[in-house]
């Protein structure tokens, strides 16, 4: 299945170069060109896109905002958003995240690892950079300017959810939860989709945001997995 995907990006350079690279691969096209977060929002809908390579700083209307109401339309449900930012130090990714963004890259990587990305978010299968993720998450979380994750807690869930939970925060896919708890991949990835299911998230990015709010994570733990 062709990736439809939509780049936005205030930079007309940078945007021609991300559209050339993902032309080049065959399971992919460009389906439309913003400049602001206004018009990713307003070509998300006309230009049916399965996801957007989105940029945090844009005028008229940043890639947070552009990404929050992406993510609050319902007839956008299955558009996914992955955020480029120029370090990853930046604050504004946990915002995001929060928002709805489903992963994070830095401007400078490989032109390999951008399309990866790009299939992995358009799958819904894996959280993006693990680790800098973690760092991020864990350091501007509490932060009273940061609002809070409207989904639920891990209060609800099993003792098996919740050991499933812990290991998606700590950047393991469906393959590598199933080696750790001695489970097919097929039943972890189920445990993940009803975990999703039972907090209200949108996607996996938002079950590790959930599990560092709760302190079933802590930095340590992700540093150490």
């Amino acid at each position: 299945m062709t990736i439809r995907v939509l780049l936005a990006d205030d930079q007309n350079l940078v945007r021609a170069a991300f559209a050339m690279l993902v032309e080049s691969a065959r399971d992919m096209e460009v389906v439309g060109q913003a400049a602001t977060g206004r018009e990713a929002v307003e070509l998300a809908r006309s230009a049916r896109a399965d996801l957007i390579v989105m940029d945090i700083r844009m005028p008229d209307l940043d890639g947070i905002e552009a990404t929050r109401l992406i993510a609050a339309d319902e007839s956008l449900a299955r558009v996914r958003v992955l955020v480029l930012t120029t370090y990853d130090t930046d604050e504004h990714i946990v915002e995001a995240l929060r928002a709805g963004a489903s992963g994070f890259l830095v401007k400078d990587t490989r032109p390999a690892e951008l399309l990866d990305a790009i299939r992995t978010v358009a799958a819904g299968d894996a959280l993006l950079s693990p680790g800098p993720t973690a760092r991020l998450v864990a350091r501007f979380l509490r932060t009273p300017s940061v609002p809070a994750l409207a989904v639920g807690g891990p209060e609800g869930l099993s003792e098996r959810e919740r050991e499933v939970l812990t290991l998606v925060a700590r950047g393991l896919n469906n393959t590598e939860i199933a080696a750790a708890l001695g489970l097919s991949p097929l039943t972890a990835k189920t445990h993940v989709s009803r975990i999703m299911g039972k907090l209200g998230a949108r996607d996996r990015t938002q079950l590790v945001i959930v599990a560092y709010e709760s302190g079933l994570v802590t930095p340590g733990d992700a540093a150490q997995a």
